[in-house]
């Protein structure tokens, strides 16, 4: 009998439980926080070191630490997968059409590709999020702006691997139309792939838009983010350095989780894995 899936792969299984749990903390934030509201304070709660009424603390404003924390998590995970998200699409679409028609179309596309990709990522990123203004839409989308000719490149080499095997060949002479060939054939070899980077790629889009936020070019006061949450607290590093322990602990932890989950998908998905 096969072994159990989840003992086979303990990796996957335990980042998966971790990955899991941290969304329900997203999800449920209000039952975590017990309702407190991490939009408001009191200042004269201002600056209060962690104790039993307040676990992580207060800000300058009197906001709860820990409250803004949870509730962060919904900003940074929901920011990060919409990055992922629209990166995987467009790369995954514009690649496929390049390696599949090449020519002209493949030329354009990854002429564009390349000019993306000649910039530093997060310099062009903070370019055009400094050109959009500073909320979390535009920081998701500047950064999805640089990112998807790395997913557009993966998706046209996979393409082109296949591209001019003899079943596809065949496919084309019995009359099978060109949609029907880039859903059947196409997609279906890139897929695996692109899942795999896509998944590995969860904690350094979260990174990016936690910069983006620091440098002050994605969400802006009083959304709780963890990279607005450092920022904030930079000045109070010395005397108050709560204020960016927690956030940037909730960062690392997330970061590493969704980056261990991502090498465990890899181990089940990629076949070169499984010899």
């Amino acid at each position: 009998m096969k072994k159990n899936f989840f003992l086979k792969n303990i990796s996957f299984t335990i980042f998966s439980v971790l990955a899991l749990l941290i969304i329900l903390a997203a999800v449920f934030a209000p039952l975590i926080t017990h309702g407190i509201d991490p939009l408001n304070g009191s200042l004269k709660d201002s600056i209060i070191a962690p104790n039993a009424e307040h676990i992580f603390g207060t800000d300058k404003m009197g906001r709860d630490i820990f409250a803004r924390v949870i509730y962060g998590a919904r900003t940074s995970l929901v920011s990060a997968f919409a990055v992922v998200f629209i990166v995987f699409i467009v790369g995954m679409i514009l690649g496929v059409v390049a390696g599949y028609f090449g020519g002209i179309v493949d030329a354009i596309i990854m002429r564009i590709a390349d000019m993306m990709i000649a910039f530093p990522g997060l310099v062009l990123a903070l370019a055009v999020a400094g050109i959009m203004g500073a909320s979390i839409k535009n920081a998701v989308l500047a950064i999805s702006i640089v990112t998807w000719p790395k997913y557009a490149r993966l998706a046209r080499s996979l393409v082109m691997k296949v591209r001019n095997m003899d079943y596809v060949n065949a496919a084309i002479v019995t009359g099978s139309k060109t949609l029907h060939m880039l859903v059947k054939y196409m997609v279906p070899n890139v897929l695996p792939t692109l899942i795999i980077t896509a998944a590995t790629d969860i904690g350094s889009m979260m990174l990016e838009i936690a910069a983006l936020s620091f440098l002050g070019f994605g969400a802006v006061a009083p959304t709780p983010e963890w990279g607005l949450m450092l920022s904030e607290g930079r000045a109070y590093m010395q005397s108050a350095p709560w204020l960016m322990v927690y956030p940037g602990l909730a960062i690392f932890i997330t970061v590493v989780v969704f980056n261990m989950l991502g090498d465990g998908l890899r181990d089940i998905l990629d076949p070169r894995e499984n010899d």
